[in-house]
């Protein structure tokens, strides 16, 4: 079957107004409306609009305004921000931890060596892919240890400086299994299995805060693997693992061992309590979450 071609012109942000009024949406500030979407596209914001809506007649449900949603929108702008910083945080104990441990297992340039990895031709594009971020950089340290020696690489505690967490994860999912990338993962309380795939979650949510795409009530495209056990304190796992609360709970128990003095969970409690008509549910959140030993801290 021959797919059409589309063909719908851009509208106004007047026109815009004027549709959204016609659903039933009630907007009580126009102008603040208009200013908004000449800033925020409408194909952005009606991620935050949805909810509104009677998902039968996908009509706007009664009392439905343009300010709630924008009070949405606020909530996920203020959770993203919030997130992202903490993982920063993540990755920088990742990228120092995986360096040290694997530097001491098989020498300072262990990720130039395909016998460390579990496929070839994966390795090599790896290799690709890191000097293509090597390229990019401009960092002083970098530059100049290129202008000194003669290498392809520097060790990597200096690489991994320029490694993204995607990169990052990447070359921790490709490691051959063993005492070394075990090591990596028991520094965290977690087995090899369980780490691989919580970075790998971290890494998406933090390419989706980057993006600033909708978080709040995401239904993840990835599901974080469930462990058996951990060393740390974890919570009692929800039903729905790919809600925002599983991610947000991974979160927190990394940063007990990257940062156990983090108030993490009590400024994302105080930022909740700013938008009390955020819907939980919709976040995963179970009714007594903050009861959670992982929480209630």
């Amino acid at each position: 079957m021959t797919l059409p071609l589309y063909s719908e012109s851009q509208i106004s942000v007047s026109e815009q107004i004027r549709l959204l009024k016609s659903d039933g949406l009630i907007i009580e500030n126009e102008q603040k409306a208009i200013h908004l979407l000449n800033h925020i596209s409408l194909f952005r914001f009606k991620s935050y609009l949805k909810p509104y809506r009677d998902p039968k007649t996908k009509k706007f449900k009664n009392n439905a305004s343009f300010e709630s949603a924008y009070s949405l929108y606020q909530f996920d702008s203020a959770l993203r921000r919030l997130i992202y910083g903490e993982i920063e945080k993540i990755e920088v104990s990742f990228r120092t931890q995986l360096s040290l441990i694997m530097s001491e297992e098989s020498g300072v340039y262990w990720f130039e060596k395909a016998e460390n990895f579990k496929n070839p031709d994966k390795h090599s594009e790896l290799l690709a892919g890191l000097h293509s971020e090597l390229k990019r950089c401009d960092d002083e340290m970098i530059v100049d240890f290129q202008r000194k020696y003669a290498n392809v690489f520097p060790p990597s505690w200096m690489t991994f400086e320029v490694a993204s967490f995607g990169t990052l994860s990447k070359i921790y999912r490709l490691l051959k299994s063993g005492r070394a990338r075990r090591k990596v993962a028991k520094f965290y309380g977690l087995s090899d299995t369980v780490m691989e795939s919580w970075l790998h979650a971290l890494v998406y949510v933090r390419n989706i805060c980057a993006h600033h795409s909708r978080l709040w009530n995401r239904r993840m495209s990835i599901n974080a693997i469930i462990p058996r056990k951990t060393h740390l304190k974890f919570i009692n796992v929800p039903k729905d693992t790919k809600r925002v609360y599983f991610i947000l709970s991974i979160l927190v128990y990394f940063l007990q061992s990257v940062n156990p003095q983090n108030t993490f969970p009590t400024r994302l409690k105080d930022l909740i309590s700013k938008f009390p008509h955020i819907d939980l549910g919709a976040m995963g959140f179970p009714i007594q979450w903050k009861d959670e030993p992982l929480w209630s801290n």
